[in-house]
């Protein structure tokens, strides 16, 4: 894989499942709302995959080292990685009762995270297990964190 499409994939596929997961488990705590949470989906698949591609963009010429395609390949597939990964996350939710969807979305991104932690560590010939369990303790993190941040929004302003 050329190194504009991996940083693309990889930054797509890991920051559209992080956020996504904060938001739909800040949403679900916060307002315990099947529209609220599937509107985040929709707003965060759109709008954050487009300003990640941006910043991947500008963070690209900003180095002055790619080429105009390198630099376009990078932003397509962090686009569209963002996009995608981010948008599966609505299948639980459409399909399921709402607090399972949540457990379901969260067994599902943290799935992925595990397995692309294991392929980076295996290309780069490191520890699979301490690379995923570093990886999945900063995404374990960002739940429990967005978890309380929704419970105090609810507290606060419901």
């Amino acid at each position: 894989m050329r190194l504009p499409v991996r940083k693309g994939f990889s930054f797509g596929l890991t920051s559209g499942i992080i956020t996504t997961l904060g938001l739909i488990v800040g949403l679900h705590a916060g307002t315990n709302s099947r529209i609220a949470v599937l509107g985040g989906i929709l707003v965060i698949a759109i709008a954050d995959a487009l300003s990640d591609a941006l910043g991947i963009h500008i963070s690209e010429e900003s180095e002055n080292k790619h080429t105009v395609k390198e630099i376009w390949e990078s932003t397509a597939y962090t686009f569209f990685s963002k996009l995608v990964f981010s948008m599966t996350f609505m299948v639980p939710v459409l399909f399921l009762e709402l607090y399972t969807a949540i457990i379901v979305s969260i067994i599902w991104g943290l799935s992925l995270i595990a397995v692309f932690s294991f392929y980076i560590a295996c290309k780069q010939k490191a520890s699979p297990w301490k690379m995923m369990a570093e990886h999945l303790v900063i995404a374990a993190l960002v739940i429990i964190i967005t978890h309380y941040v929704g419970d105090w929004a609810a507290m606060v302003f419901g």
